[in-house]
């Protein structure tokens, strides 16, 4: 396979973290839940917050954070917004319903007279979002912006004792973190360190299964104070999610044609930081592949952790390396990833 039979290639890409992290300790003395505990339950050690826990003041939108990843993405691929054909955005936390979170990062970076779209998901969305990238660069576009983020203002409540919580809600204030990433992806290689997509799998697979995850919503007004916005199955997520990441990496492995043991490098589902070490012991990878993380220190932040991780690998892919991206969404269960690819040069490809 060469670099013009990839789906699309990654010029660049950009994350954008808010404020200070905030570690266990302090995440104890906001929300009344033992550090100890957090560290053994969950093994995160930090996450970054657009808002402030104490007092619930934004300091962060999610516009804010996902126009500051996406310039870095630019900035990264030695791109200017005139040279985008389309956006395209996925969260599950918009600022508002409408306008669109996608319309008002694309009026920051100055587009306009261009597509637009944004994807409603969970973790997936990103690759939900870079799927649909790739069959707007084969309708003819030659290069694009993908953007994931999301924030947690709006389901964490400051000041909140969380420790009288039902387990269901209570893990959600322990898992999370805001953050948001982005990368250009265009139809050629941009240059000689473009990395190729060689493989996307985006596919349902929650028929007839109850949800794993359900975010509520209910906007300004709170016509049931009582209700639970927040639901985590963390049992079920915690028995079926390592079976599922298991079917990807053979399925993407099955697209792009390669061996277990021609994957230099694996990005994991990024659920917990215990999870993820019980994930990537059961792949079954070799022992000399590497794992790409970034869940213990930025927390789940949904939409951007598949980006993040790219982010984190493309600093490290060498040429004629490979990596399979692992993505599972356990709201009703979505099985998404990556086959990617650092050719060694020209029209050559890894072995």
């Amino acid at each position: 396979m060469t670099a013009r039979d990839a789906l699309m290639h990654l010029a660049g890409t950009g994350s954008a973290l808010p404020g200070e992290p905030v570690d266990n300790e302090a995440l104890s003395g906001f929300f009344g839940i033992s550090g100890d505990w957090i560290d053994l339950f969950v093994g995160t050690r930090t996450r970054h917050f657009g808002w402030d826990p104490a007092t619930g003041k934004i300091t962060h939108t999610l516009a804010d954070l996902c126009a500051e990843s996406a310039a870095r993405a630019l900035a990264a691929a030695g791109l200017a917004a005139a040279d985008l054909d389309f956006l395209v955005l996925s969260t599950a936390t918009p600022d508002t319903l409408l306008p669109t979170t996608a319309g008002e990062t694309a009026d920051r970076l100055g587009l306009n007279h261009l597509p637009v779209y944004q994807v409603q998901a969970g973790c997936s969305g990103a690759v939900q979002a870079l799927d649909l990238a790739r069959a707007l660069l084969a309708g003819g576009h030659q290069a694009g912006l993908v953007v994931g983020g999301d924030v947690t203002a709006r389901f964490l409540r400051a000041g909140q004792d969380a420790s009288d919580l039902a387990t269901q809600e209570l893990v959600n204030y322990v898992l999370f973190g805001d953050g948001a990433a982005a990368a250009v992806v265009t139809a050629e290689p941009h240059d000689a360190r473009a990395v190729a997509v060689r493989g996307l799998l985006h596919r349902f697979a929650g028929l007839g299964r109850p949800p794993g995850q359900i975010v509520g919503w209910r906007g300004l007004a709170e016509p049931e104070p009582d209700r639970q916005m927040l639901f985590e199955d963390y049992k079920t997520i915690e028995e079926d999610v390592p079976a599922l990441a298991g079917e990807i990496v053979w399925e993407l492995l099955s697209t792009a044609g390669w061996t277990e043991r021609q994957v230099d490098f694996v990005l994991p589902p990024q659920l917990s930081g215990h999870m993820t070490d019980r994930i990537v012991a059961g792949l079954g990878l070799p022992p000399g592949c590497r794992e790409v993380s970034c869940v213990r220190d930025t927390g789940n932040t949904g939409n951007a952790l598949p980006l993040l991780q790219l982010h984190r690998l493309l600093a490290r892919l060498a040429p004629g390396e490979r990596a399979l991206s692992v993505v599972v969404e356990s709201s009703k269960w979505i099985k998404a990833g990556l086959a990617l690819e650092r050719p060694t040069g020209e029209g050559g490809q890894a072995r």
